[in-house]
């Protein structure tokens, strides 16, 4: 801090300040001050944020006519409980007060503070924060789809995911809701031609949350990516709504097909961990695979595939077992399985020796 003397950014407002105090009664030299302390603190912002995190910071709010604070306007019970999440939170560990004032108090909605934060998370000596939070600001505030999705994926995360502690949480800490709202800005500048800053969007996401996405790669809301890590989804693939995914699930071509080459994921379907699901297939409504399994087919609707290569095991009571999140089903339907088997190599036994016979 001492080599930014006179000029730190905690100095220069209290002189700024002082000297409006000094100067008062003109109006109009006032008003010509605050326009210059206005640049100046801007200079000196850009100055600092050269040596320091931007969330370190605290910095003032964006000021710009495309933002538009709909709290004022329209209930938000999501973002009204992030921030009651991170006052409580603030008052128990207050060496995080300042973190959370910067990243979510001292924004106006959840979009502003969503932006930062993963701003703050992909940037790079090339790649600035300040940067960063002007794309996702100018994307996410002018795209209705991605506003209502960012809040469904949260309230996903904070329903299936039961290491999940708050909303609050899920903004701040979880890389998967993380990756998953960079890609939904990557698609939006990948559909609107910006295909060079999609994909530099989809690096930063690879390199620091170890998941990749392709940006032409269509998802739909309420999406569980749990853990995140390892997950893989090409480019034509497509997930419906209200899907879970566990961490190193790949969706994935099978390497012998061009065009449309990548699975289908219909609404409600839970893929679990490790699973590899390749080539222009589809899984089915309500599907569930079981994790490691390797699918290669179509799934039918509301069917449980296990194995490799993957095989109907079985059928599953749930309309959407993606938000009941049973991956291993009951206890007595592989019981009941088991039974079968057994007696399925029992009668193929005794077919066989009384064949010899």
């Amino acid at each position: 801090m001492a080599c930014l003397s006179d000029e730190s950014w905690v100095s220069l407002p209290k002189m700024l300040s002082e000297r409006l105090t000094l100067r008062g009664g003109d109006q109009n030299e006032e008003e010509e001050l605050k326009k210059t302390s206005f640049v100046e603190s801007k200079r000196t912002q850009y100055r600092i944020e050269k040596v320091f995190p931007v969330y370190a910071l605290g910095i003032s709010k964006p000021e710009s006519d495309s933002i538009v604070n709909s709290g004022d306007l329209i209930a938000d019970p999501i973002w009204d409980a992030v921030k009651e999440e991170a006052k409580l939170e603030a008052e128990k560990e207050p060496i995080l007060s300042s973190f959370l004032y910067a990243s979510i108090m001292s924004h106006d909605c959840l979009e502003q503070a969503l932006g930062f934060v993963l701003a703050n998370r992909l940037q790079n000596p090339t790649l600035l924060a300040t940067q960063l939070m002007d794309i996702f600001f100018d994307v996410i505030l002018h795209d209705t789809g991605i506003q209502h999705s960012i809040r469904l994926d949260m309230q996903a995360f904070k329903d299936r995911d039961p290491a999940c502690l708050s909303y609050c949480s899920v903004l701040l800490y979880l890389k998967g809701y993380h990756s998953l709202q960079v890609h939904r800005v990557a698609h939006a500048l990948w559909s609107q031609g910006r295909k060079v800053l999609a994909l530099a969007l989809q690096s930063r996401i690879s390199e620091v949350f170890g998941v990749d996405i392709h940006p032409a790669a269509k998802i739909g809301e309420g999406i569980l990516l749990d853990h995140g890590t390892g997950v893989v989804i090409g480019e034509t693939a497509v997930v419906g709504n209200r899907v879970s995914l566990m961490h190193g699930v790949t969706l994935g071509g099978t390497g012998k097909e061009v065009g449309d080459r990548h699975p289908k994921v219909s609404d409600g379907a839970l893929i679990g961990a490790s699973a590899t699901i390749l080539g222009n297939i589809k899984i089915g409504k309500g599907a569930m695979v079981a994790a490691g399994s390797l699918v290669l087919k179509d799934v039918p609707p509301h069917s449980m595939v296990a194995g490799i290569p993957a095989k109907v095991i079985g059928y599953v009571d749930e309309q959407d077992p993606s938000l009941t999140m049973k991956h291993d089903a009951t206890k007595d339907f592989f019981e009941h399985v088991a039974d079968n088997f057994k007696d399925g190599r029992s009668t193929g036994g005794q077919e066989s020796g009384s064949g010899k016979k």
